[in-house]
């Protein structure tokens, strides 16, 4: 059951009667009834009110519910005088006295948020129709209509047209119908009209069906319902980080599951596949051959990681070493020509194309450049992009290229990287997915926007690794495949 079901309940509960007992002593509500209807009735005759066009008797078939045998159904319309205030753009509104005035932006359940509120004229026969004063109940007409709170101020203060405003002719809790219209709105049974804009009416307000239980009644429930409140608002605390946690749970397990996978917690580690540091001395040979044959560009040696900068400790036979050791050349960031509303060959990726961690074909642009400026910016399948500028929480995700050869060129605000043999590509991937390198890349990350910071070349290609052999990295990357797409079903 979530809060608001709980407090609904209770508040169904409160005006059923069923929430304290009754006491006949206490009186009915029948003879309450009578003594409002008196009272209107003296106003009516000292020319104070208008008398109105009497309410029909409420038939068996309107009551919404049962009610103890004391109480009274009874119209709002017959208990309190209402009205709405001025409208802020009304014939002669610059006449009178300059008044604060309360609008529904201003009204909110059981409290007023007082931070801005505006002044307008007010005649003095406007004052008295358009002033709340302590003790009267404020409802939105618009807005989110039906939303109410007791004007509890010793200040008076005049409202809007689109505020109600509920004043008792005689004594009755005022917190007992706050409850009510609070029930009301929330089990639906308030409801605006209209097909733009919803409005509650003063008609609507006037036919309000309420349970009225004699005076002493209504304060003992309110008693009640308020020594609740506080065991409601613990139910909402602990309901809401349950929500909070259940919300995140899918996210933080999966964080957990890759930050394991590269610790080497996630599949046993088998001597005989060889080490990490036998892998990287391959790598290296091989990179080597490929400088000398003119395929990639010699780059400037890169220390050892030492000692004080491992994040944290792997099994024996893994190897810390940079990204830039286990890809081909230093990531190269992409192209972003202007886009043109008509097809052409090329099609330059997006950033949302990776956002996801995982390549959508579908979000690109075309571009109308010469197929000579994009030979260098054509994707390969299985090359690995990185994003190097987005919101800090994404700036650094990576994503596979899945699409074709030669299909799409990337964008300037990402970074392409092609591994090395030897290494598994996917295992990068889920590595720079990883909580460990995500924290790296978001610490890292600068510029002069907030919400844009970017990444730069050295710090993608400094990006620490974890390197276990080969065929480990094809273990953990299926052990990965198996588990992760649990995770998303629990979303």
């Amino acid at each position: 059951m979530t809060p608001q079901e709980l407090k609904s309940s209770i508040l169904q509960l409160a005006i059923q009667g069923r929430l304290v007992e009754q006491r006949p002593e206490e009186g009915t509500g029948e003879e309450l009834y009578r003594r409002i209807q008196a009272e209107k009735k003296r106003l009516i005759q000292e020319g104070k009110i208008k008398k109105e066009k009497p309410l029909p008797e409420i038939a068996e078939d309107e009551v919404p519910f049962e009610i103890p045998e004391g109480w009274k159904w009874a119209y709002l319309g017959e208990l309190f005088l209402h009205n709405t205030g001025k409208a802020q753009n009304s014939s002669g509104s610059n006449k009178g006295v300059v008044r604060k005035f309360i609008t529904t932006s201003n009204l909110y359940w059981n409290r007023f948020d007082l931070s801005k509120v505006k002044e307008m004229p007010f005649t003095e026969q406007e004052l008295e129709r358009c002033t709340a004063q302590k003790g009267d109940l404020l409802v939105c007409e618009g807005g989110d209509c039906g939303r109410a709170a007791i004007w509890n101020y010793d200040e008076k203060v005049c409202i809007q047209n689109h505020v109600h405003r509920i004043r008792p002719y005689k004594e009755v809790s005022i917190e007992y119908f706050y409850y009510l219209f609070y029930l009301y709105k929330f089990t639906g049974r308030l409801k605006g009209h209209g097909v733009a804009i919803q409005g509650l009416s003063s008609e609507a307000i006037h036919k309000v069906l309420c349970p009225l239980p004699p005076l002493a009644e209504q304060k003992r429930i309110v008693a009640k319902i308020e020594e609740l409140l506080p065991y409601l608002d613990r139910y909402e605390k602990a309901w809401n980080r349950l929500e909070e946690f259940n919300r995140r749970f899918p996210a933080d397990m999966q964080k957990s599951i890759l930050q394991m996978a590269i610790q080497g917690k996630l599949v046993e580690q088998r001597p005989e596949e060889g080490t990490g540091e036998e892998l990287y001395r391959q790598i290296q040979a091989e990179k080597q051959a490929l400088i000398k044959a003119g395929k990639i560009k010699k780059e400037k040696p890169l220390p050892e990681i030492a000692e004080d900068e491992v994040p944290f400790e792997i099994p024996e036979g893994w190897k810390w070493v940079y990204l830039l050791d286990i890809i081909q050349e230093k990531p190269s960031n992409g192209y972003s020509p202007k886009g043109v509303d008509y097809i052409t060959p090329i099609r330059n990726l997006t950033l949302t194309a990776t956002t996801s961690g995982r390549f959508r074909e579908e979000a690109f642009k075309y571009v109308d450049i010469p197929e000579t400026d994009a030979e260098k910016y054509w994707l390969k399948r299985g090359d690995l992009l990185v994003q190097r500028s987005n919101s800090r929480e994404l700036v650094g995700i990576s994503c596979i290229y899945t699409g074709a050869d030669n299909a799409y060129i990337y964008p300037d605000l990402m970074m392409r990287m092609r591994v090395m043999n030897g290494i598994c590509t996917e295992f990068v991937d889920y590595a720079l997915k990883a909580p460990m390198v995500r924290s790296y890349y978001m610490a890292n990350a600068s510029g002069t926007s907030e919400s844009m910071p970017k990444i730069n070349q050295k710090t993608v290609s400094l990006t620490p690794v974890p390197l276990p052999p080969l065929a480990e990295q094809k273990r953990i990357v299926a052990r990965l495949e198996e588990i992760l797409p649990l995770c998303e079903r629990l979303k």
